[in-house]
């Protein structure tokens, strides 16, 4: 199942030259209590700014993050998704994918991950939080058709490095068994609502958008991705957004070349889209009266606090086909919403 739903670009890009690269997976798990687990993973090399990251995202927007200077300790495969960064550790050999047990025995900080678990341990001694993870993965829909071979995110052109970043969902849905201890406080779930992408290249977009979702109210097959940003085009820079749906077993894609897709971004606190293409439409809205938490991101000038995210945001969307019959509408006050880059001074429209 995993192998048949496994997308483009879920190995990893790196090709060991002396040109500046970053890449970043970000993995997220929504808990039946209704709260939120966001997992980010970076490496950046080679610059004066080399290094690796693990950053968390917990419930109440609190956070946690911990660095990886040696780049030497982090492992990717290029074939399928698989990586890892070992911190403080016994073992003296070149790192590589453990089983759960070792991993648990010899890293003592640290995290791997595949498209079927994910795994890690990090600790802050400034601020003395911590985290300990370990659940499984059972991965319902990648980006596409089940039945179909998988999409790339960013088209046939994702191929080829002429955007920057790259961009793909790995998983925009599935399963998660296992448990979080967050300073202490044990969270254990089965089959909770579990989501996967990453990103990639020489630069980071310019100023961005985000939307998450697959834990709604009464819907428990449906899952939403969507997202914008201003991005370098080769020696241009360009405006572009998508949308993307799964819901029972079917794939609704609103992307730049089958559709038309705006958009209407606060610089905080409320996130409005629509887009049409021949068969379809659709609108999403997402607010929030939350502050938010800053995260941090790769840039020019390394990892640093450049995006907001809340996963508590409140989501409306409705699905229509373009004769007006509505297929789907559907709701969640646990919807992923960011925003990053800038400038952010008054509302972004298109």
């Amino acid at each position: 199942m995993t192998k048949f739903l496994q997308t483009p670009h879920s190995g990893y890009h790196g090709d060991g030259s002396n040109q500046r690269f970053f890449e970043g997976w970000y993995y997220r798990v929504t808990l039946p209590v209704g709260e939120t687990f966001a997992f980010m993973y970076s490496i950046e090399k080679p610059n004066p700014y080399s290094g690796g990251a693990a950053q968390v995202l917990a419930p109440q927007d609190e956070y946690l993050c911990r660095t990886f200077p040696d780049v030497g300790k982090f492992w990717a495969s290029k074939e399928v998704l698989g990586l890892g960064h070992w911190g403080k550790t016994d073992l003296k050999i070149p790192p590589k994918l453990l089983s759960r047990t070792e991993f648990e025995r010899h890293i003592q900080q640290g995290y791997q991950a595949t498209a079927d678990f994910n795994q890690g341990f990090i600790h802050d001694p400034g601020s003395n939080n911590s985290c300990r993870w370990y659940y499984e993965i059972q991965p319902s829909y990648g980006w596409g058709n089940p039945q179909l071979p998988q999409k790339s995110t960013g088209g046939w052109l994702s191929y080829l490095p002429i955007f920057e970043p790259g961009w793909q969902i790995l998983m925009a849905h599935g399963l998660a068994t296992g448990y979080i201890d967050w300073n202490g406080k044990l969270y254990e779930f089965e089959n909770a609502p579990a989501y996967g992408e990453k990103n990639w290249g020489r630069s980071f977009p310019q100023k961005w958008f985000w939307f998450n979702c697959n834990s709604f109210t009464d819907q428990p097959d449906l899952a939403l991705t969507a997202g914008g940003g201003r991005r370098s085009v080769l020696w241009w820079m360009e405006s572009v957004a998508m949308i993307g749906i799964h819901y029972q077993g079917e794939f609704y894609e609103f992307v730049p070349w089958n559709a038309q897709v705006s958009w209407q971004i606060q610089p905080w606190g409320s996130w409005e889209m629509q887009a049409q293409n021949q068969n379809y439409e659709v609108e999403i809205k997402g607010i929030t009266d939350l502050p938010g938490t800053p995260l941090r991101a790769p840039t020019e000038q390394g990892l640093i606090f450049c995006c907001r995210d809340t996963m508590k945001g409140e989501l409306t969307l409705t699905l229509r086909s373009r004769q007006g019959k509505t297929i789907l509408t559907a709701s969640s006050d646990l919807c992923g919403l960011e925003v990053g880059g800038g400038p952010w001074d008054d509302l972004w429209s298109k």
